[in-house]
């Protein structure tokens, strides 16, 4: 089967979704969409999608199936709810699942239709690099189906970060443990970066030592800058969403049998700022709390900024 030939079902288009269908269709895959908001799928309809109502319909439709939702729940309604894609999907279908999601709602997917080839493929590089087409992959499953699907992949994500992590759930798990790492850079930038300035050192002063230095991380050399020259604490991803992240990150340590002891401070402090910001808040609208506590947003000056470039 060529490419061209290939029909991709997608459910959940949302601020990933959408961007993943835009780029699959660009690179020749016909769609099959749906969506609890018929909405959301205004965009990939008027590029040549075809709208159904149900999961299942998706199935039928479709040579294979990829999920993009908001949390294993919804993921686990979309697979056995009323007209489920489960009970649908043919002998021998394929269903990608990329969400950041939990191993076990795959588990019991495969459980009941052993028949199935099923991959978990959550992603990396947030809205951005979904409308762009770079997102980063981690697959988990069987290398065969990762080769027989990497067109797909490619269309949604680069090609050198399109990772073969491992069986069955290790794609979950690799981008949880991403996420909680990158949740944890978030809270000790704010803290070291506000310390740093109480005591009076300079901001961009400070952030170019640490980057000079053994500490030096992605976050801080080049994340953070999105606070530090915009104010922009990325609502493209809802705080809300960050702390299901987190909470499926310590389900999962409490799986494994594995202590999390910073997870767990680094999750009371993204729940703290979802109490005080709201659910809608930016993914890294923690780092706000701290900037409160210093009375003063951390910026860095157009004249440091420059200097810096």
């Amino acid at each position: 089967m060529t490419k061209r030939a290939l029909t991709v079902g997608f459910i959940g288009l949302g601020s990933m979704g959408s961007g993943m269908t835009r780029n699959l269709q660009a690179s020749g895959f016909p769609l099959v969409v749906t969506d609890v908001r018929p909405e959301a799928a205004a965009d990939a309809v008027s590029r040549g999608a075809t709208w159904v109502d149900t999961a299942a319909e998706v199935a039928s439709r479709s040579d294979l199936v990829i999920t993009m939702l908001p949390t294993p729940r919804h993921v686990d309604q979309v697979l056995r709810g009323p007209d489920g894609l489960l009970g649908a999907l043919p002998r021998g279908g394929t269903w990608i699942d990329m969400s950041t999601s939990v191993p076990e709602v795959a588990d019991r997917a495969r459980a009941d239709r052993p028949d199935l080839r099923v991959l978990d493929a959550p992603v990396s590089g947030m809205s951005v690099g979904a409308a762009n087409g770079t997102l980063q992959i981690f697959i988990g499953g069987e290398a065969d189906d990762v080769e027989r699907l990497r067109e797909v992949f490619e269309a949604m994500g680069e090609s050198e970060r399109i990772l073969h992590v491992g069986g069955h759930g290790a794609g979950y798990a690799v981008k949880l443990m991403i996420n909680q790492l990158w949740f944890s850079h978030l809270i000790a930038t704010a803290e070291v970066l506000s310390v740093g300035v109480k005591a009076g050192v300079d901001l961009e002063v400070l952030r170019r030592a640490l980057v000079a230095s053994p500490a030096n991380s992605n976050f801080v050399e080049h994340d953070v800058l999105s606070i530090l020259d915009h104010g922009d604490y990325d609502e493209g991803f809802a705080l809300a969403l960050a702390c299901k992240d987190l909470g499926l990150s310590s389900d999962l340590a409490r799986s494994v049998g594995m202590p999390y002891e910073l997870s767990g401070l680094v999750d009371q402090q993204f729940r703290r700022a979802k109490a005080m910001y709201g659910d809608r808040a930016g993914e890294m609208a923690p780092f706000r709390l701290y900037e409160d506590l210093l009375g003063a947003p951390l910026r860095r000056t157009a004249t440091t900024a420059e200097v810096a470039r």
